[in-house]
Parts: structure tokens; C-alpha cells; sequence
């Protein structure tokens, strides 16, 4: 099947912060499945363009550049199939994000759900200035959003519901862009969201986010791994209690990994008053062994950083293909082509 006539599906990946379990779950595990389907065209790519906005830390930038990279490697990211590269690998991302953000309405970036709240919380704490330390990198950046899936004329973007603005405001700028230059230039992207996808509960029971500072990390050290394991939230239910699962992080992290029978099996456990201490010694084991083997390929991987950049590098060679044809072709669209 030709590349042009199969699905396209696009995902990025923020490198500001260290995979967690919650990260494998709702994003890095279903995409890693469609990576692996013949009929999808696959895009994956660490926006660390994306990072700078909220991240001027370099080592933390370019570490975790290094950690995604490996996290999606030693699962098992099929790059034969999926084509996965840097956006800072891709000069013609920057260069289209200008050409959208020249017909890009300031308004529609004026409802921008991360600007509205940045001014918000301005107001809130009376700074006279409602714009007090907003980058424009904040404020633009659903146009960068927008070039990055644009580029790829990508039909399908999975993203969790508080994303689907973004991929609205990349189907008004492309149509916007359509109209003004008269041709189905590009692709008018869709959300997906994936229902199923879970929201992991992290170490206090919020959402797990490096934002609370609530994660497990994918990949830490097993003994690193047992002492976060204990140190999930739970009730002061007694050992021989029954105890709700539907209603604990600890149980919902199980489940995850877990077969329906294994799940199966720690609902009745919970239902006969299994103590605390021993369902914690029981997740830790489970995921320690369903964790060993990526953890020890993204460990060899995290040695060998040479072999992640010739992975990265053939990517954005296979990205650059297609990149710099359409850049070609929109130069000459808005009056920016050679003259001869």
C-alpha cells in the first residue's frame, strides 16, 4: 500500500520531563499497537520545540529528548513502519509555522485555552499588566501545533480531551490557508480521542503528572520502584476490611498492566479485605516483572545514545522526503519561489 493511501496518524511528544507509568498508558502504549499496523502511516516526533516554551533548562531539554527517545525504542516502536524523527530535525516546521501564523487570525490565539489561563491567573493575583511573563512562545504555539500536523497532511491526531482545541484551530488555520491561496492545500485533521484511555492516578491520588510531582517513573530502578509503590495513597482500611478497588489508584495502576483475569482475581482480593501492605508487595512485584525487560533495552539504549541519534537521523531523512517537496510547492503558492 502506497504511504499517500494509507491512514495518516501524527503524535508528539513534549521533552520536558521523564516517561511515567501514567505517560505508557494513555499515550505511549496504544500508539506503540498502531506503530505496528501496515495500514496506518505513522508520524512520532519529540516536539522539543514544544519544550523551550515552558522549559529553559538545556540539560533537562536534551536529557529528556535522550529518555523519550529510548522509552519509545525499548517498547518496541516499529521504525520500519512509523516514521519517527526531532522536530528540531525538520527546518521546514519552523518556516511553515511562519507562513500559518501569517494567516492565522490573533483572535482565535486570544482563546487559546494555556493563553486565557496564563491571563487568568494574572488577573487573579491583581498584576496590572494581564500579560505579566507570557512568551509569545506560549502564545503561538497552537500554530506550531498547527504546522506540525499540517505538514503531514495527517488525518487522525490522538490527543486527550483538553488537546482537542489545538487540532480545531488547526483545521481553522489550514482552511483559512485553503481559501486565501484557492487549493486543497491541506488535509483538515481530526481528533481522536480514545475513550478507553486511562488516567492514571499518581502517588497522592491526583492525576499522575510531573506537574504534582506524583509519577513513577517508567523505567527507575527496582528498588527505586518498590519504595514509590509504597508509598501510593491509600484509606486507613484495616487487613480483612473489604476495601472499594473502583475507588484506588493503587488498584487502577494494577489493572492497567494487568489481564481482566489477573484484574479478575485482585477485585475478589480487595472484596475479602486483602491488607494494605500485601496488595502494594503485589502490584510492586507485578510491575517490576512486566516492567524487567523494556527497562534492561532502554537501559542498553540509554548507553548508547549514538545508536538513538542514527534511529532519529534516518527518521528525519524519511520526514525531510516529504517535508521539503511541500515546502517547495507552498513557496511557490505564496509568492516565495525561485525565479527560474
Amino acid at each position: 500500500m502506497n504511504q499517500f493511501s494509507k491512514t495518516r496518524v501524527l503524535t508528539g511528544i513534549t521533552t520536558s520531563g521523564t516517561p511515567h507509568l501514567g505517560n505508557y498508558v494513555g499515550a505511549i502504549k496504544p500508539a506503540i499497537e498502531a506503530s505496528q499496523d501496515p495500514s496506518v502511516q505513522s508520524f512520532y516526533f519529540l516536539a522539543d520545540y514544544h519544550a523551550l516554551i515552558k522549559c529553559q533548562d538545556p540539560k533537562r531539554v536534551q536529557q529528556s529528548r535522550l529518555e523519550i527517545a529510548a522509552t519509545w525504542l525499548a517498547l518496541g516502536l516499529d521504525t520500519d513502519n512509523a516514521i519517527f524523527y526531532r522536530q528540531s530535525d525538520i527546518p521546514e516546521i519552523p518556516e511553515l509555522t511562519w507562513m500559518l501564523s501569517c494567516v492565522c487570525a490573533k483572535g482565535l490565539m486570544n482563546r487559546a485555552h494555556a493563553y486565557k489561563a496564563a491571563v487568568a491567573e494574572n488577573e487573579e493575583a491583581g498584576n496590572q499588566d494581564p500579560d505579566k511573563g507570557i512568551t509569545m512562545g506560549l502564545f503561538g504555539y497552537p500554530v506550531l501545533m498547527a504546522a506540525d500536523i499540517l505538514m503531514f497532511n495527517a488525518h487522525k491526531v490522538p490527543v486527550g480531551r483538553d488537546q482537542i482545541q489545538h487540532i480545531e484551530m488547526a483545521r481553522d488555520i489550514a482552511g483559512r490557508f485553503n481559501h486565501l491561496y484557492k487549493g486543497e492545500y491541506f488535509t483538515l485533521p481530526n481528533a481522536v480521542v480514545d475513550e478507553k484511555s486511562q488516567v492514571l492516578g499518581g502517588l497522592d491520588g491526583r492525576k499522575m503528572s510531573k506537574s504534582y510531582n506524583n509519577t513513577i517513573p517508567l523505567f527507575v530502578g527496582e528498588k527505586k520502584l518498590q519504595k514509590l509503590v509504597r508509598k501510593i495513597k491509600t484509606n486507613s482500611l484495616e487487613p480483612g476490611e473489604p476495601k472499594d478497588p473502583d475507588t484506588c489508584t493503587l488498584f487502577q495502576i494494577y489493572a492497567a498492566f494487568a489481564s481482566d483475569e489477573e484484574t479478575a482475581a485482585m477485585r475478589r482480593q480487595y472484596a475479602e479485605g486483602i491488607g494494605w501492605g500485601d496488595a502494594k508487595n503485589q502490584v510492586f512485584e507485578y510491575l517490576n516483572a512486566h516492567l524487567a525487560e523494556p527497562r534492561e533495552r532502554y537501559n542498553a539504549l540509554m548507553e548508547d545514545p549514538g545508536h538513538i541519534e542514527a534511529v532519529l537521523q534516518r527518521g528525519a531523512e524519511r520526514a525531510r522526503e516529504e517535508t521539503a517537496v511541500t515546502m517547495d510547492k507552498l513557496r511557490a503558492t505564496v509568492g516565495l519561489g525561485r525565479f527560474s
